[in-house]
């Protein structure tokens, strides 16, 4: 629940209710992982690091908080841009080519296809020089 301060010197600043989570969902959920997971972490009170980090680093725990969840949030859209349209595409593809033929052996060709493409986008990371002129 997402309600609005009454402090108006910050125009329009949400306040969150960090309030743990434990609904049910049905077996066969294509979400059920990250329900799980919802459920476990929510156990957690995320306060206790924030409040350490924020003494340690001079930051007030909203901003922290505020810099964690846009962190996260926009995690997927952030790899997107790192990867690139075009490789993300071909992923896809090529698990879905996979899938569509529902064999083992199509399915160890993607796997196949997609640990090339991880290693290829590794080059940097393995060898900083490689693109460097």
């Amino acid at each position: 629940m997402v309600e609005q301060s009454n402090d108006l010197s910050v125009p329009e600043t949400p306040t969150l209710v960090l309030a743990p989570w434990s609904g049910t969902w049905d077996t066969d959920d294509p979400d059920a992982n990250f329900k799980e997971e919802v459920v476990a972490y929510g156990l957690l009170d995320p306060l206790e690091t924030l409040d350490g980090l924020s003494k340690r680093l001079g930051i007030p725990v909203g901003g922290l908080a505020r810099y964690v969840l846009a962190k996260w949030a926009t995690g997927g859209s952030e790899g997107m841009l790192h990867v690139g349209g075009t490789t993300v595409q071909r992923m896809h593809t090529t698990c879905q080519t996979a899938e569509k033929s529902d064999t083992v052996e199509a399915r160890l060709a993607a796997y196949d296809e997609l640990r090339q493409i991880v290693d290829w986008l590794r080059v940097p990371i393995e060898d900083p020089k490689t693109y460097n002129n």
